[in-house]
């Protein structure tokens, strides 16, 4: 019969004990792979060797998550600072609109300046803080009233041309209807023609030159201005050029269709005409006279 080699059973507590000591020895692998590798380099023979690779995976494994980790805080903290660079170049933008819009009507407030001072008429620089272009009326608010020394009736206007007439004021802001509402009427004149006629707003916007003579030699592009008839404006202020001039059968007169001087779209500042005379310059103090001894 054959030899049974004998079988030694190994207790259940000692199975536990190197069951831990297994445990142990893993932890120690994989969470302290440099420190193991240090301690198995002393302890050196084939053991050493044959762990040697396992260890150095763990370990590069270990610096790769290290790696992605600092490479992660890192584009972390980049992404914050990107957030606040954003919000300051959108600050920066802001800043930059408000000065670029001061600029421009610090540009305009300048051209009517130099218009007002030889201008022969006293004028009183005003602001444009809000429109209305409705199909009912086209108007818009200036920021000087009654306290300015405006006047309903007064005639509003730029460096450029006509613009309105002032139509109802309160203490610090004034409604100005537009040239081109049909409730703004004033006399005008064919520069070259001198022909006169009246010029109205309509209801689509447009300005138009009544009661032109039927026999005016007037052409479209012949430059219109005011006549001086009314109190509203002085004589020769430009309004517009025209553009179209019609006559049906049965009228008795021409009517042109002006294209205006000023852009209404695009106002930011206006001169209302107070005086039709220029302004005096202010009174030089007398000098003081002495007691006679």
């Amino acid at each position: 019969m054959p030899r049974s080699e004998p079988n030694f059973p190994i207790p259940t507590s000692i199975r536990r004990v190197l069951g831990v000591i297994l445990i142990l020895f893993l932890a120690l692998l994989l969470f302290l792979p440099r420190q193991s590798h240090e301690w198995l380099r002393h302890v050196g023979g084939p053991f050493a060797r044959i762990l040697e690779v396992p260890l150095h995976a763990v370990a590069s494994i270990q610096n790769s998550i290290r790696h992605t980790w600092d490479h992660y805080i890192a584009l972390q903290d980049a992404w914050e600072e990107n957030q606040l660079l954003r919000q300051e170049v959108q600050r920066l933008q802001g800043e930059k609109n408000f000065l670029r819009e001061k600029a421009i009507i610090a540009t305009q407030f300048q051209q009517l300046l130099a218009y007002q001072e030889t201008t022969p008429m006293t004028t009183l620089p005003a602001r444009i803080i809000g429109r209305n272009v409705s199909n009912w009326y086209r108007a818009m608010i200036i920021n000087k009233g009654n306290q300015d020394g405006i006047h309903p009736e007064m005639g509003v206007i730029t460096d450029a041309g006509v613009v309105g007439r002032v139509v109802r004021v309160n203490p610090t802001t004034s409604i100005v209807l537009l040239l081109s509402d049909p409730n703004v009427a004033i006399t005008g004149m064919i520069q070259k023609s001198r022909d006169e006629g009246l010029v109205q707003g309509t209801p689509q916007g447009t300005i138009h030159m009544k009661y032109l003579p039927p026999l005016s030699p007037v052409r479209p592009g012949d430059p219109v201005v005011t006549s001086g008839l009314t109190n509203d404006f002085p004589r020769g202020l430009q309004i517009g050029r025209i553009h179209e001039v019609t006559k049906a059968d049965t009228d008795l007169f021409q009517l042109g269709e002006i294209e205006p001087i000023v852009d209404f779209t695009k106002l930011e500042a206006v001169l209302v005409i107070t005086s039709f005379q220029p302004a005096l310059p202010p009174s030089l103090p007398k000098p003081a006279v002495s007691p006679s001894p």
